[in-house]
């Protein structure tokens, strides 16, 4: 009898690509799941040499990090690529850009360096933008939420309903406008800003609004916790 055909190997990638791109617009309501499959035809029609994963399945060797939640926009998404032939990554970004959708738009495209994008991606800084809310209120709801020894906040994930601390990993809270500015530490679970938010409206019930927040990621990085600034991952 004959045995089992074994699965294709593939050569591990010759190089690898940090690529960092921004969500903008209507593109911020494009899923993980979504963008995923957006980004992998985008390699295809940028004739990207993609290096793959052995076995039955082969998949081109994408790594991703810390995606925004749906409808949230950001300016600092990365992921990493696997090639299976060097190239240069200014090239790599026109082609990528021209063939992405409007509103995924690729910001810079390096060589990554020998250290996981985890290891790197620990904090970020977020907007929030409440339209019909008065700077007063955004400063009393801050105020509260700075003071407070812990927020317990619950959100659906994929293992149920889950309670927890909101408070913990915020390193800065401040107003602008109508706006609220907010450095998140990253740890598990994530606290995300609208995590951030629900806890607010918990502390300060006015505060809610009949229009819908907005979300924005700034900048993701290097957490320094001292002082709460955070550099471009390297």
């Amino acid at each position: 009898m004959a045995g089992r055909p074994q699965p294709e190997q593939h050569a591990p990638p010759v190089q690898r690509l940090r690529v960092k791109y921004a969500k903008r617009g209507r593109a911020r309501f494009t899923s993980s799941r979504d963008f995923g499959r957006a980004f992998e035809r985008a390699l295809r029609r940028a004739e990207v040499p993609m290096a793959y994963t052995s076995g039955f399945s082969p998949h081109p060797r994408i790594s991703y990090a810390n995606s925004v939640p749906t409808g949230a926009a950001s300016e600092a998404e990365y992921l990493e690529i696997g090639l299976a032939e060097v190239c240069e990554p200014a090239l790599v970004r026109s082609a990528l850009g021209a063939a992405l959708p409007a509103g995924l738009d690729v910001v810079e495209v390096v060589v990554a360096p020998p250290v996981a994008l985890a290891d790197v991606l620990t904090g970020a800084r977020w907007r929030i933008d409440l339209n019909g809310v008065s700077s007063a209120v955004l400063e009393g709801a801050v105020a509260r939420f700075l003071t407070a020894g812990s927020v317990l906040v619950e959100r659906m994930t994929k293992n149920g309903l889950r309670e927890f601390d909101a408070r913990t990993d915020v390193v800065s809270l401040s107003v602008e406008g109508n706006s609220l500015l907010l450095v998140i530490a990253h740890s598990t679970p994530l606290v995300r800003p609208d995590d951030v938010l629900s806890a607010l409206v918990r502390l300060a019930p006015e505060l809610v609004s009949s229009q819908p927040p907005v979300f924005t990621r700034l900048t993701q990085g290097t957490l320094d916790h001292s002082s709460g600034t955070i550099t471009e991952p390297a």
